[in-house]
Order: structure tokens, then C-alpha cells, then sequence
């Protein structure tokens, strides 16, 4: 599974809808069920926009919600990358006798195998974020699922998604899959972009998982703003 382009395509489908405006539910993509028209859709879509597609999906409750503000804006790894770090640097500059300390590197420069697993791990951060409310029951994976079984994924791609949609929202083993300072900021913005502020569940998974991640409160808060900004 190429989880770094999974999430590149991710992130820019996501961008897409929400500059669109457009209201997710439990047809998230759009696909059609059959016919010409489908099959056009999903070649032209390609099997990492489609994965993309799956986290739309999972962001749709049964009645419906919108993906606006700040959710999924940042289109690409570089800006991910590039906002995690610019919340730690302005984070540091604050610490008054405080020794500058390395954050570690950004997703977007790192390669190979380094590269995948924080991909990986932001993929899986990004997923119980957005069904941190409950919403995804048994019925609803199960549609979720038959989903992502018609829109041809790839056999690792798929097996990935239904097991993470198998397992709980748990902040203390998406924070474990950090490894520095700058994936820890990177996993709490990721987390952040893909949850309704709206609900309390998820704004109390959110603040479970910045303590699993041991992030200082003004880190969070750099953190936040970024999120805010990246959706102007």
C-alpha cells in the first residue's frame, strides 16, 4: 500500500470538497451504482482520490453534515508538514530561557520507509478523528465497507480501511505512532482537520489525544490557530 500517496490524494480530494461546499452523507462520492457513467468516474478518479473518497464517506453521519472552515483545506503533505512546523517554531520562540530543540522532520521531506510509516500514521489518525463521534455503527460500516468494495481499491488499500474502521477511536494508540515533536504536531492537525468542532465527542477526543501526545497547551494552541488559518 503507497500510504504516502493514499494521503497526498487524501488531502487534495478532500481540499476539493471543501472548497465545493459540498455535503457529505451516505453517498459521499457520488459513484453511480452502475453503467458507463461509473466507470468513467472511477478511472478518472484513480485508486488514491478514491481513497481519499473513503475518508469522505466516514465524515458523513446519517443526517448529513458539511465539510467547511478549517476540515480538510490543507491539500497537500508539504502544507500539512509546513503548518505543524511553523506552530512548533512559534511555540519555541515563546518559551522565554528555553533551548531551541529539534522538532524532527516534516512529512513532506521525508522518503522511503520514514516516509510511509508517518504517512501511515496520519492516515490512521485522520480515520478515528472522523468517527470519534460514534456515528459508524455496525450498519454503517458495513456500508462504508461495501463502498469501498465496489470502487475497485486494491486488496491492501481496502484490507487497511476495514480494519480501521473495525477498531475503536483510541487517542492513547494514534499518539503512540509518534515518534518526534513534529509528528506529534502533525498528528494532532491531521486529527484536527477531520472533526465537526461542533460535537462534543469529538472535541473531547481531541483533547485526549493532545495529552497522549504530551503536547504543551500552547502548542495546541499555536496548533489550532494554524487550523484556523488554513481554512480562510
Amino acid at each position: 500500500m503507497n500510504s504516502k500517496g493514499i494521503l497526498e490524494m487524501l488531502l487534495s480530494s478532500g481540499q476539493d470538497l471543501a472548497r465545493k461546499g459540498r455535503e457529505v452523507g451516505e453517498r459521499g462520492l457520488g459513484v453511480p451504482q452502475a453503467g458507463s457513467q461509473r466507470e468513467a468516474m472511477i478511472s478518472g478518479l484513480g485508486k488514491g482520490a478514491l481513497a481519499g473518497g473513503a475518508l469522505a464517506l466516514l465524515l458523513g453521519s446519517k443526517g448529513g453534515r458539511k465539510i467547511g472552515g478549517s476540515a480538510l483545506q490543507i491539500g497537500t503533505l508539504a502544507a500539512l508538514g509546513g503548518l505543524a512546523y511553523k506552530a512548533y517554531q512559534n511555540w519555541q520562540e515563546g518559551q522565554r530561557g528555553a533551548a531551541p530543540a529539534d522538532p524532527g522532520t516534516p512529512v513532506d521531506r521525508l522518503s522511503g520507509p520514514p516516509a510511509e510509516r508517518r504517512s501511515l500514521a496520519l492516515l490512521r489518525a485522520m480515520i478515528a478523528a472522523a468517527k470519534a463521534d460514534g456515528h459508524v455503527d455496525a450498519t454503517e460500516r458495513a456500508h462504508i465497507e461495501g463502498e469501498l468494495a465496489r470502487l475497485g481499491l486494491d486488496a491492501d488499500t481496502l484490507s487497511f480501511f476495514q480494519q480501521e474502521l473495525a477498531g475503536p477511536a483510541d487517542p492513547r494508540a494514534i499518539a503512540a505512532l509518534a515518534d518526534s515533536p513534529e509528528a506529534a504536531a502533525e498528528i494532532y492537525l491531521a486529527s484536527r482537520l477531520a472533526v465537526d468542532l461542533d460535537s462534543a465527542m469529538e472535541r473531547g477526543y481531541l483533547e485526549d489525544l493532545a495529552k497522549h501526545l504530551q503536547l504543551e497547551p500552547g502548542l495546541v494552541q499555536q496548533l489550532e490557530a494554524q487550523a484556523s488559518t488554513s481554512g480562510r
